[in-house]
């Protein structure tokens, strides 16, 4: 399994009790109506995958989970501080009325004058606006996601059309 083919949705912060128990960090929005079986965790670079035996939701942004195997503190420790996945057929659908430019992300970007950048691999969320990340030509090239910018959206296609200021993209090529 790829991570292209995958979408985060936290992480482990530590073992709990003696059993294998893992505190798992939740940064997706209602993570509790999707039926969870299996989880991919990032080990080394790698995604791994692991049944899920149970999970419990106590409280906003935490779950408690057992993983088949997993049944010792020692053989949970090592999942500490990693970042747990699930395969993208199991992302729920949005609304487009849910839908916001933070969805962007894992969107094809096609400029108008430069055509196809690359897929957008981040969002990141400054003060004043959302910033993209894409790697064109083997590098990282940042640009604002504003109603400037956004020409036209394919949701059904997950294509995003841009009109990027001139300049722009020689800044991250030279």
């Amino acid at each position: 399994m790829k991570i292209e083919d995958c979408f985060r949705i936290g992480s482990i912060l530590k073992t709990r009790g003696l059993k294998g128990e893992l505190q798992l960090y939740v940064d997706f929005d209602n993570l509790a109506d999707i039926d969870i079986t299996a989880i991919f965790i990032d080990v080394a670079g790698k995604l791994i995958p692991y049944f899920v035996e149970s999970i419990k939701y106590p409280m906003k942004n935490t779950a408690y989970l057992y993983l088949e195997d997993i049944d010792t503190i020692e053989k949970a420790t090592p999942l500490a501080k990693k970042d747990v996945y699930l395969n993208n057929k199991q992302k729920p659908k949005k609304k487009k009325s849910e839908f916001t430019l933070k969805d962007l992300k894992g969107f094809t970007a096609i400029d108008e004058n430069e055509g196809e950048l690359g897929i957008i691999t981040e969002i990141n969320e400054y003060p004043q606006q959302l910033i993209a990340n894409v790697t064109y030509k083997g590098c990282e090239v940042l640009f604002p996601l504003n109603e400037d910018i956004i020409k036209g959206i394919d949701v059904v296609k997950s294509i995003v059309f841009i009109d990027l200021p001139d300049g722009l993209l020689e800044i991250y090529l030279d």
